[in-house]
This record gives C-alpha cells, structure tokens and sequence, in this order.
C-alpha cells in the first residue's frame, strides 16, 4: 500500500492508495508544529480506523512546503509503519523527465501537480490549485514547466478582510446568490468569490491567448468546487491531482533506481 502526505500551510492531506485507488483519505488543518509523538499516534489513529495494519504501508512520499513539520512527519511515518518516506525536493526535481526550472524555489505540490496533469490529461495543460494561494501551473511535456502565476487563496482574502479590518466579520465560502450584496455578509461573498471567478477567467484567457495553443485547464484543491460559475473553464476538477502526483513521482524514482542497479 502506498501512503501519500501533503503537507500544506492551510491542510495537511494523508490518503493511502491500495490496488488502483485512493482507498482512504483524511484531511487536518495545519496547526503550529506539534511534538512528533501527536502525528505518530494520528497516523496510528488513521490507519486503524481504516482497518489498515501498520506494516501494510511499504511505500510512501511527502510533498511539504512547510520544512518545520517535515522532521516529525518524516518520523512518525518510520515510527509506525517501518517504511522511510521519500521526500520531494530539488534533487527528486532535477532527475524527473519533466523540466523544473528553478527546482529550489518551486513549491513540491506544484511539481506534483504539473507531473501528474501531463501524464493524466495530455502534453500540454495549466492546473489551477485553489488552495492557501490560488496558483497557475503552465506545464508542457517537452519544455517542462514553463511557469507559474500566484495570487492570494480565497481563504486567505476573506481571512485577510475579517483581520485587517475593525467591523468586518470572518464570513463562509458559499456563493452568494447576487453579485450585488445585501447585508455584510453576502457583500464580502460576492465581492470576494463572484470576483474571484472573474480573476480566473481573465488569467486564463490571458494566458491561453498567450500561449496561442491548445492547454487543457485541470483544477484541484480543496476549494476547487466552490467557484460554481467557473465549471466551464475547467476540462477536468480532480481534487486527486496532487496525491496522484507524489505517486508517479515516487514510481518514477523506483524504476530511476532499478535502471541504475540494472546498468
């Protein structure tokens, strides 16, 4: 069984892939860095309500782009299961058979993200992630991953109104039903999400007539549902796509390893 973990500044995911399937999933919020002892009975915790015995996990990876946390994670994994993470990073990046530029300042779960759109949805694509940022992978299979646009996560524009403002209350992710808002409330919701849904669209045009080439648009992230007027944009939502990556990536490595052992 593989075990993946994503750790992310807003989330930390952990989903166990078994046969051809991701089997179980469970998502945390991402707290101040705990004592290893928490994530190791967590990760008990996880797998026997699963009905997973420990030393059926043999294969694992962690995507992070919270460093603090990797030590302990790393170790609650070995801890509990037997099996030594493999860590994305810069020395993965540089030996894949994707191009990443600049392999020591990209986020892991872009990486992921571009390596399992390309080997899912075809040569050439832009993910759109709505997580803590709201990013824009642009992925081709033979130039690799050509860039990236970042701007703030929804989250985090309605967590930015709510704290930097003194009567502005912290409001719910759901559309609201006008663009025009009508108590507190539904005005932070149609000004933040319904623009939000403008924000994407005119990247992706701008980015599509740019590149004057077909991209197929995969969307993921926890909030990828949520900006209901935006299904048209997207070839595919697959909230999958991140695991998925650390996954192939991880074989990628394993057959890498063989080829080298083989030679």
């Amino acid at each position: 069984m593989f075990l993946a973990i994503d750790i992310g500044n807003s989330n930390i995911v952990i989903a166990l892939h078994q046969n051809t399937e991701w089997a179980h999933s469970f998502r945390y919020e991402t707290k101040e860095l705990q004592p290893e002892y928490y994530y190791e009975s967590a990760l008990r915790n996880l797998l026997l309500e699963w009905g997973v015995h420990n030393s059926d996990v043999n294969k694992c990876a962690v995507s992070s782009v919270v460093p603090d946390m990797n030590d302990a994670i790393l170790n609650a994994v070995y801890s509990v299961t037997g099996t030594i993470p493999l860590l994305l990073g810069p020395d993965i990046f540089k030996a894949l058979d994707l191009a990443v530029p600049h392999p020591y300042e990209i986020g892991s779960d872009l990486v992921c993200n571009a390596y399992a759109a390309i080997k899912k949805y075809g040569n050439q694509c832009i993910v759109v992630d709505f997580g803590t940022a709201l990013t824009f992978t642009v992925i081709d299979a033979i130039k690799g991953i050509i860039g990236v646009t970042i701007a703030p996560g929804l989250k985090t524009a309605i967590n930015s109104l709510s704290s930097q403002t003194a009567q502005l209350p912290l409001v719910s992710l759901e559309m609201p039903p006008s663009v025009i808002g009508h108590d507190t409330a539904s005005a932070i919701q149609a000004g933040v999400l319904r623009g939000y849904v403008g924000l994407v669209n005119e990247i992706l045009n701008s980015m599509k007539t740019e590149l004057n080439e077909p991209y197929k648009v995969i969307a993921t992230g926890g909030l990828s549902a949520i900006l209901h007027p935006l299904e048209q944009s997207f070839d595919s939502i697959d909230k999958m796509l991140t695991l998925d990556g650390s996954k192939l990536i991880y074989e990628y490595c394993q057959d890498l390893k063989t080829t080298y052992l083989q030679n």
